[in-house]
């Protein structure tokens, strides 16, 4: 990527940032008032325009990645922003302590994790990352350094967590880490034949398993629509010596942006096929790595380059458990009807642990993703339908994954967006909140 270009892990859109400061040391930055908007960036995985600045000014903290301190008795660790989750549980792993809440991905920072309030597989469990993170500190474009805590600018905590990096920039994190015996997951496989079998699993497997994650088969119709595997998963209990295992680099790294034909209906559809019926047996059990059951994805580097120029969008909403079932079906049913095919569609369920986070994404109830090549007009207008309908229901779309979403729609869907205004620093803005307040939607 060029220093004068920045772009999301979709590839769609792009931005041209007028400046772009690479920050070897959070201090570095001069966050000071300035008519050129200015965001911070890490390692770029969100998956739309959040983490994007078109014309303004871009702090990059993938360098400020340092280790400050770790009690390795008590698993409270404090580190640099840039400092990703990958190169974090390098450090802790070994000792016997895991990140209580992770993304799909460990290639993201510990700013854009509070930033985005990311949430896992075990949200009905522990909630979001926001909901372990016990300090931090914000440099604001007025020149303070701000200690935010639940005790000490608890209204700045609660505006950063999940607050799209609008309140200024975290230079530390200080998180809370569980504790862990063995990197090895107890992991059973589930098949399922329909969507409200797949809801109605993940709610059984609430009280015994950790983790909760059901893949789906979004071109299935009729009484086999939302057809998968239900996958759930703990930690061993069982101490061992896997905790200091070396960590594989990835196995295949894509080289080159694919063609548009690679990732297509008809491709999509033989894939979502063999991996229903690559399992045979209703119930399946394995032990496996914590990598290939968190970050399966992550065994491909540059996996998004398989989506071809125009990129990818990813889907994710969540709406409440009562119709729940009813609006999934719905939203298949416009995907469906709209030629659009995900290469990868998953449920999960979230909890009632509520995030400190004003914006924070997650609400009890079941929450779809979906992963889309970027075909166009077709693609923006059927989500546009699916975005209704949501709303309709009283959920929410995910501002991380989101690259066109009409901002009346997404000011309908936070309600909490007025309390939170009060907040943002006004030297700091992105291309997702320009796009949101003035309403237009994302171009193609």
């Amino acid at each position: 990527m060029s220093l004068n270009t920045t772009t999301s892990w979709g590839r769609y859109p792009s931005a041209t940032p007028h400046n772009v400061v690479d920050l070897a040391w959070p201090s570095d930055a001069g966050v000071t008032p300035s008519n050129s908007p200015m965001l911070v960036y890490g390692l770029g995985r969100s998956y739309g325009d959040v983490c994007l600045n078109d014309g303004g000014t871009v702090f990059r903290t993938d360098r400020c990645d340092r280790m400050i301190a770790f009690d390795r008795s008590s698993g409270l660790l404090r580190a640099e922003s840039g400092l990703s989750i990958a190169d974090l549980l390098g450090l802790v792993v070994p000792h016997g302590w895991f990140v209580p809440v992770t993304p799909g991905t460990k290639h993201v920072t510990l700013g854009g994790a509070v930033a985005n309030d990311v949430h896992g597989k075990n949200h009905h469990r522990v909630g979001t990352f926001g909901c372990h993170v016990t300090a931090f500190e914000l440099i604001r474009s007025d020149g303070t350094r701000n200690l935010c805590s639940r005790t000490e600018n608890r209204e700045l905590f609660s505006a950063t967590i999940g607050g799209l990096g609008l309140t200024g920039l975290i230079t530390w994190v200080e998180i809370q880490l569980m504790p862990i015996s063995s990197r090895t997951i107890h992991e059973e496989s589930i098949k399922v034949s329909s969507l409200a079998e797949v809801v109605r699993v993940t709610e059984e497997s609430d009280k015994d398993w950790d983790y909760t994650v059901s893949w789906i088969d979004v071109l299935a119709t009729g009484p086999r629509m939302g057809k998968g595997l239900v996958l759930r998963g703990r930690f061993q209990r069982e101490a061992d010596s896997t905790l200091s295992t070396h960590v594989a680099k990835p196995l295949l790294n894509v080289p080159i942006e694919a063609p548009s034909w690679l990732l297509s209906r008809p491709t999509i559809k033989v894939f979502n096929t063999l991996w229903y019926l690559k399992q045979i047996r209703r119930r399946q059990q394995r032990s496996i790595d914590l990598e290939k059951f968190f970050y399966p994805l992550d065994a491909v580097g540059r996996w998004n380059l398989l989506y071809g120029k125009r990129g990818m969008l990813q889907y994710q909403c969540v709406v409440p458990f009562n119709g729940g079932v009813e609006v999934l079906r719905d939203i298949l049913t416009v995907m469906q009807g709209g030629g659009v095919s995900s290469f990868l569609a998953v449920v999960k369920k979230f909890g009632d642990m509520r995030s400190p986070g004003i914006l924070s994404f997650p609400r009890p109830g079941l929450t779809l993703t979906l992963d889309m090549p970027n075909t166009g007009r077709r693609l923006f207008d059927a989500l546009d339908v699916c975005d209704d309908l949501v709303v309709q229901a009283g959920g929410r779309v995910y501002a991380a994954k989101d690259a066109r979403i009409k901002g009346r729609v997404f000011r309908a869907m936070y309600p909490e967006i007025n309390g939170f205004l009060p907040y943002i620093d006004p030297s700091f803005s992105s291309s997702f909140w320009r796009r949101i307040q003035s309403d237009t939607q994302g171009l193609m």
